[in-house]
């Protein structure tokens, strides 16, 4: 059976000292009793602070999103190979925010899974409805 993966995105929020000052307190009182897979997803001015930060916590990364082609004139978008050499394991991809307010579409987060799956890294496929269709 397969551990349960326990994932916190940190959206729009913790700039790399902010994220150092996190992981700096948690250290000091987390334990990962290996009963779930813990992960977080910064925002990518994050990755690298909390990478250097993740070493002996047993807590794994996560980008927050990632583009579907490997480098090129693609302003603004990250790819799956500049996430994995920052030490980025999991992805987070068709998030509702992406879909309802930046507009992306199935077809976009499809190219994106693949791209994901073909780099070695691991989707965290994000189904669901806004709140009012809920």
């Amino acid at each position: 059976m397969r551990k349960p993966v326990i994932a916190g995105n940190w959206k729009m929020n913790h700039a790399p000292k902010a994220t150092k000052d996190f992981f700096a307190k948690l250290k000091s009182g987390f334990q990962n009793r290996n009963n779930a897979e813990v992960v977080v997803a910064p925002p990518y001015i994050s990755l690298a602070a909390a990478a250097d930060a993740l070493p002996g916590t047993g807590i794994t990364l996560a980008a927050q999103n990632a583009y579907f082609e490997k480098n090129g004139a693609f302003t603004g978008e990250i790819s799956c190979e500049m996430l994995s050499e920052t030490g980025v394991h999991y992805v987070i991809l068709g998030h509702s925010e992406r879909r309802h307010v930046m507009g992306e579409s199935s077809e976009t987060v499809n190219r994106k899974v693949l791209k994901v799956l073909s780099s070695g890294l691991i989707p965290i496929f994000c189904v669901g409805e806004k709140l009012d269709e809920r």
